[in-house]
């Protein structure tokens, strides 16, 4: 077929009416002024405008992370740092293209299921999706590997804690932002996080960097901290502790250890406990330092300090003589009972045999403001100075609405309450001569503040007394072989719904050693034993022994005692 030259189509050929050619000649013209002015509004009007937003969409301040401070403890041994770790992000418009088994195993690496990853790729609108912060660097390479489209990795750090649990309750831990949630992490965060830094760029699609904007600001690193906590005690106290809630069938058990010369806390630890490393373990009840947020009726080892006042006070001697009976005394009303019938006592004696009864007559020789001052100048009803998170006040209740059996309740610990922390602060009088040492979690590098709450003569008198309180005829359980301890048993009810409880007890000690210069204090308390009995000197002495002895000999303390001086035979560990 014979083709046709262009000019010789016959459409062209065609004449239009000179009116519809001069329409279109006005349309075109037209529509070139539309676009010119539409060129002059956007190139020349509006170009502050457009550049803000071009901006907007592809500048971006980057922040330049500090590396958080390392937490060490009094030895240089590293209880929390920081590693590199890599954040997975998606563009989902993109993501949507990986195959089937490329989602199944970045689910897989990423600890997930199919179906949650789907979710979070569905809205294909948003150009950036966390899938996941501080994957471990060794799975984000894997995920690198799989070179799926659309998933993307930056740069950050996670918190890594050598000594998990053991260290849990002090070190605490961070979120995903790098910021302190718990423990040590959160009370020194400020100090730990450093500075961050920024940087001002210009970001591609994809998210690659391709231009800066801005003069770098350099990020400044955190601080490291030094604990006062000291690692090998810590994980004494862990161990003899989980050995005593297995061997009790107990419900959970705390403990600190104090240096009596400086106030330092070299172990503080509370089962149940949790891995900071695996959230997975994070549950209400294990994460609770039981030795600073629980408050508790604390008992008997309150007696030293209301009998120290009345010696103090002069209301009694070493020689005043208290009738207890046969172990039953009628009281304003109420029925106040020893364990065992103890007849006339000394004060000596009401310590040495814990009796209640003794108690409340020593009480009657005093007032209840200044039984409330002295419990107040030893720091109950406050909270602990430390900065600690959490650190409970306990409860000591207004002195002038306290009545008598309130009193003499008091006066054995009963109808107030303490943290486990208190107490170990308390006890730190008797073993320095009357003077209270401030506490700290913080390694010290000057000398500690104290307030004196007794004088030098009865403190150590008490100190006295309580070495017998912890002989031979009182809680045996507790001696050291080598060292000659003091201390105090308690063992009190729970209250359970709004009652005392005959089931569920609290079993304590208190005490420090070496009694000829003093060195440790320690705490112990244990919650609900449920076999081997209930009572202080039974459940929390041998505990109190086991820590006290470990740590003594650990830290090279010089035994004061014969070996086989005060040491119950058959109680304590094979003679070196």
């Amino acid at each position: 077929m014979k083709r046709l030259p262009f000019f010789d189509n016959p459409v062209l050929r065609g004449q239009l009416p000179a009116w519809r050619a001069r329409l279109v000649l006005i349309l075109l013209f037209c529509g070139f002024v539309t676009l010119g002015g539409r060129a002059l509004y956007l190139q020349g009007i509006s170009t502050d405008f457009l550049q803000q937003q071009g901006e907007r969409r592809y500048e971006r301040t980057l922040t330049l992370s500090a590396t958080r401070g390392k937490i060490l403890d009094r030895n240089n041994v590293v209880l929390a740092s920081s590693v590199p770790a890599r954040a997975i992000w998606a563009i989902p418009e993109d993501a949507n293209t990986a195959t089937a088994p490329q989602m199944a195993t970045l689910a897989k690496l990423l600890d997930t299921t199919v179906s949650d990853l789907t979710d979070r790729l569905k809205n294909e609108d948003k150009n950036f999706v966390y899938l996941k912060r501080q994957v471990p660097m060794d799975v984000a390479d894997k995920i690198k590997q799989l070179a799926m489209p659309g998933i993307h990795q930056q740069p950050e750090t996670r918190r890594y804690y050598p000594d998990g649990a053991v260290m849990a309750h002090v070190v605490g831990f961070t979120n995903v932002e790098d910021q302190g949630q718990e423990g040590v992490e959160l009370a020194f965060n400020q100090a730990l996080q450093g500075r961050a830094g920024s940087r001002r760029v210009i970001k591609d699609r994809l998210g690659r960097v391709i231009e800066d904007v801005q003069a770098v600001t350099t990020p400044v690193d955190g601080k490291d901290i030094n604990l006062s906590i000291d690692t090998r005690l810590q994980y004494l106290v862990s161990k003899t502790l989980k050995d005593a809630i297995d061997l009790h069938h107990a419900r959970g058990a705390a403990a600190v250890i104090v240096d009596a010369r400086t106030g330092e806390i070299l172990s503080l630890a509370s089962l149940p406990t949790y891995d900071p490393n695996d959230r997975g373990t994070f549950q209400v009840a294990s994460m609770r330092n039981q030795a600073i947020t629980d408050t508790f009726e604390p008992g008997s080892i309150m007696k030293p300090f209301t009998a120290a006042l009345a010696l103090e006070l002069g209301r009694i001697t070493p020689s005043t003589q208290f009738e207890t009976g046969n172990g039953q005394f009628r009281y304003q009303g109420s029925t106040i009972s020893d364990v065992s019938r103890n007849g006339t006592l000394t004060v000596a004696g009401v310590l040495l045999k814990s009796s209640n009864i003794g108690m409340t007559l020593i009480s009657e020789t005093l007032q209840a403001r200044e039984m409330w001052d002295k419990f107040t100048e030893l720091g109950l009803g406050q909270a602990p100075q430390l900065g600690f998170p959490g650190a409970a006040p306990g409860r000591v209740r207004p002195w002038d609405r306290w009545r008598l059996i309130e009193k003499a309740t008091m006066a054995y610990g009963y109808g107030l309450s303490v943290s486990l922390l208190q107490v170990a602060r308390a006890y730190t009088v008797f073993a320095r001569n009357g003077d209270m040492v401030s506490l700290t979690l913080v390694k010290r590098d000057s000398e500690p503040t104290s307030v004196k709450v007794y004088t030098p003569k009865i403190a150590n008198m008490i100190r006295g007394y309580l070495e017998a309180a912890a002989g031979p005829d009182g809680a045996k359980l507790a001696q050291v072989q080598g060292y000659r301890v003091a201390g105090k048993s308690g063992t009190a009810r729970k209250i359970v719904d709004g009652k005392y409880s005959r089931q569920r007890y609290r079993s304590s000690f208190v005490g420090f050693a070496p009694v000829s210069n003093p060195r440790l204090v320690i705490a112990v308390t244990i919650d609900e034993p449920q076999t081997g009995g209930y009572y202080g000197g039974a459940i929390a002495a041998p505990v109190f022994s086991a820590l006290m002895g470990g740590s003594l000999r650990m830290l090279g303390v010089q035994p004061d005692a014969p070996f086989q001086s005060t040491v119950v035979a058959g109680l304590q560990e094979p003679m070196r």
